[in-house]
């Protein structure tokens, strides 16, 4: 079975988790960004349909590809995610469950830039 790592990584600002050389959105934390990749990588494990896709290589070219649905590949995530990053609200208060941001939108950031 193919394996995918997401890993976390300080991108733009903010963080952001990253696929080989692939960036996501930047997050405003570390923790959004670890808790958006293990959302991505339990996400990979889910059955689909089965359809042709089409991507671009590492090269740059076009493939096509026929994707089934059954055949999916396992999601890791590689971060060191401190015990002591906490998501905090604006003046210092460590934020409650219900109080989180959602980890698969990304807060929008005036200042972050797509690489």
């Amino acid at each position: 079975m193919a394996r995918i790592t997401y890993q976390v990584v300080e991108h733009n600002g903010g963080f952001a988790y990253k696929v080989g050389d692939v960036y996501s959105e930047t997050f405003g934390t570390h923790k959004a960004a670890h808790e958006a990749a293990e959302s991505a990588a339990r996400r990979q494990s889910l059955s689909g349909t089965d359809e042709h896709i089409l991507y671009q290589d590492a090269e740059g070219q076009w493939q096509r590809e026929f994707a089934r649905g059954d055949a999916h590949p396992q999601g890791d995530v590689e971060d060191a995610l401190p015990e002591s990053e906490e998501t905090r609200g604006p003046k210092g208060r460590p934020l409650a469950e219900g109080e989180l941001p959602d980890p698969d939108r990304a807060p929008f950031s005036g200042n972050a830039r797509r690489s």
